[in-house]
């Protein structure tokens, strides 16, 4: 399958939504594009939940507001949290549903899981959604045992997307060999730690973010990782005040954490890692990272009340899409894009 199996030219996204043109919303309901990615959607939810099934977890249901956010509290963030007034409540919409599923796993003591949107205050591009769709879980145990759950997902997404729609996707784009080759990767996912993947790439100019007292991969970083390593490739460790305070600490407290990220396609696809499982590493990485422990003090209470070691992971599913249909901006992914909407409320509603 993994040759062109059509003479037809493939496929591309019709690219409607980067205008405020009335009329985008009825071509891209006219557009085999949009059809192919709404099939996708519902294939990418039922092999969610027959894997995390397979492995013991259950799925929740969590609100869409939240008063504790998890990705801007790192010093390597680039967003922002999304602030919003529900019937008199000042709130954020959620960029994670992390927390909640740290809550849940201890409901769930084999685990928990969910798909649903996430909203942050950044500016979309080719590969930023400012609200996109997130697959998440946490389930018991180190960052290793996340690590062998992911692996395991992804191959089982892979799998399901050529048994349903291998012969469309080559049809369409032209090639399906990406997808048989994670779905027929035996054992895990090449593995490097944060410090070896500065010595692979960092002798290259704007591979490597120098903030001083923290470093990260920039995606041009990212990718020359994978042209080096492998096109999927796992990075963990990385450098503690790049990463959020709740990251549990590597065996070196002062300069790693336990988190990975899982690189392919355009980059960084899922970000994973173990969590502080007793309050006072809690505590001491809260003053590492500046954070005043008052706006997470339920998050600290449920530690001392609720002692559990849990690892959880979240992953973009238009990133996913981006690498499953081998296209280069995500824009074009969401079945309803919320880019270039008009700030003030408009005169006429003319898109959904």
């Amino acid at each position: 399958m993994s040759q062109l199996i059509s003479a037809a030219p493939p496929a591309t996204a019709p690219g409607v939504f980067a205008s405020n043109n009335p009329e985008a919303f009825l071509t891209a309901l006219r557009s085999p594009w949009y059809a192919l990615v709404a099939d996708l959607h519902d294939t990418v939810l039922w092999a969610t939940m027959e894997y995390a099934r397979s492995q013991g977890l259950k799925s929740l249901w969590l609100p869409l507001t939240t008063r504790t956010i998890t990705c801007p509290s790192a010093l390597g963030s680039d967003s922002e949290a999304v602030k919003v007034n529900v019937v008199g409540v000042d709130t954020y919409l959620p960029d994670s549903m992390q927390f909640l599923l740290e809550y849940g796993c201890r409901l769930t003591p084999g685990g928990c899981y969910n798909i649903m949107p996430s909203f942050r205050g950044e500016q979309p591009d080719e590969t930023h959604l400012n609200q996109f769709t997130h697959s998440e879980a946490e389930i018991p145990g180190g960052l290793e045992d996340l690590i062998r759950y992911v692996d395991g997902y992804l191959k089982a997404l892979a799998r399901a997307i050529l048994e349903q729609h291998g012969e469309r996707i080559a049809a369409a784009r032209g090639d399906v060999s990406h997808l048989e080759r994670m779905a027929g990767r035996t054992g895990g996912f090449e593995q490097v730690t944060f410090e070896e993947a500065v010595r692979i790439v960092g002798g290259v100019d704007g591979c490597v973010h120098d903030a001083g007292e923290w470093r990260t991969l920039t995606r041009k970083g990212e990718r020359l990782l994978m042209q080096r390593v492998d096109e999927f490739v796992w990075m963990h460790h990385l450098d503690i005040l790049a990463v959020p305070f709740y990251q549990a600490f590597g065996d070196d407290e002062a300069t790693t954490a336990r988190c990975a990220d899982l690189f392919f396609g355009m980059g960084e696809v899922v970000g994973s890692g173990e969590r502080h499982a007793d309050p006072d590493q809690l505590r001491k990485s809260m003053a590492l990272h500046n954070v005043p422990e008052h706006e997470y003090d339920w998050y600290v209470r449920m530690r001392e009340s609720a002692p559990m070691r849990t690892s959880g992971f979240g992953m973009g599913v238009e990133r996913l899409l981006m690498w499953v249909l081998q296209h280069d901006d995500i824009r074009d992914l969401p079945l309803v894009s919320r880019v270039n909407e008009p700030a003030a409320w408009p005169s006429a509603v003319v898109r959904p």
